[in-house]
């Protein structure tokens, strides 16, 4: 079976961190790059932390694009460590990765008429908030063509929000973007907080990520700074690597299970960032998505782990790429 042709668009952030390192790492996606939006932190964080990713983990095949500094309608709004900024060196190692001169925007659209003129497609894994993604299909409609699916990890429905009581991050920063990309007609695959709340991570799983190198040591460094637990939420400890869920589900998604549904956004208001599913078709509308509801969590772990942990190869670049280590 071929790989998956990917584009990570994410905001790294800590779970997209996870994310990107696991694709890197597996030999079913090749990741074609990487398209950069403000989200968790300002733009010109997000590029810096995406490069030392891409650095650590050894794979310089992997270009890193600039996009959106700021959402299409809404004010900025960023993550609860935005004060922060990049990945301090001493948690991520800086690197040697520097950031393309092609606009993220422009690399979508390049990729997906190549994949057409090909007679490919691409799937776009959509991991922070979708403005990139929602500019290249407004300003170029016939892109649409060439991406077969949209695998988003965004919005809550009976979980509810954790950026606002009613809002996921991703979908509350962009909203206007998020349903951009929900109308657009390309398929969707959405990773919502009703699942990624299921599979939580614990301070055990935490220490073998070390066993990935320098880039599971970096893992390690972020989670055990940033706390993500919740027990009076959660019942349990640990907390979820939310991102993760989309890379894992074009790995594997036997582990997964889901339903169709309409899915929209409300992008005014009080609520704005609010989504909501119509699983029981109410509102006599199509789907125009997969909702993925449940996860096997022991399983999702362990393949995480397994996969930070093929990093501490030496041959990985061989392995992935077909050249030699940097």
């Amino acid at each position: 079976m071929k790989p998956h042709k990917v584009i990570i668009d994410a905001d790294p952030g800590v779970d997209d961190a996870a994310a990107i390192l696991m694709a890197l790492a597996s030999p079913e996606i090749e990741v074609l790059g990487l398209s950069i939006v403000a989200g968790n932190v300002p733009l010109r964080d997000t590029v810096i932390n995406a490069c030392k990713l891409v650095s650590l983990s050894g794979r310089r095949d992997v270009p890193v694009y600039a996009g959106a500094s700021g959402p299409l309608v809404r004010e900025q709004v960023y993550g609860k460590y935005a004060r922060i900024g990049s990945f301090d060196d001493k948690l991520v190692k800086a690197g040697d990765v520097v950031v393309a001169q092609e606009s993220a925007v422009r690399f979508i659209v390049r990729s997906a008429r190549s994949a057409v003129a090909a007679d490919e497609q691409i799937t776009i894994c959509a991991i922070g908030p979708m403005t990139n993604v929602a500019l290249a299909l407004v300003q170029h409609p016939d892109v649409a063509r060439g991406i077969r699916q949209i695998v988003s990890m965004g919005g809550a429905f009976t979980a509810l929000g954790h950026r606002t009581p009613w809002a996921e991050f991703n979908i509350y920063a962009d909203p206007h973007a998020a349903e951009t990309v929900f109308q657009s007609g390309v398929p969707v695959v959405l990773m919502p907080l009703d699942m990624t709340f299921q599979a939580l991570f614990t301070t055990e799983h935490f220490e073998r990520f070390r066993q990935g190198g320098e880039a599971g040591a970096a893992l390690y460094n972020l989670f055990s700074t940033f706390d993500r637990s919740d027990e009076k939420r959660f019942g349990r400890p640990g907390g979820p690597i939310h991102d993760a869920t989309t890379i894992a589900w074009l790995i594997r998604p036997e582990l997964f299970t889901s339903r169709e549904a309409f899915i929209g956004v409300q992008v005014t208001g009080l609520t704005m960032g609010y989504t909501y599913a119509d699983f029981y078709n109410k509102m006599d509308r199509p789907a125009n998505a997969t909702v993925v509801t449940d996860v096997d969590e022991a399983r999702f772990i362990e393949l995480l782990i397994e996969r930070i942990a093929r990093h501490g190869g030496e041959a990985l670049d061989r392995r992935l790429t077909g050249g030699s280590h940097a």
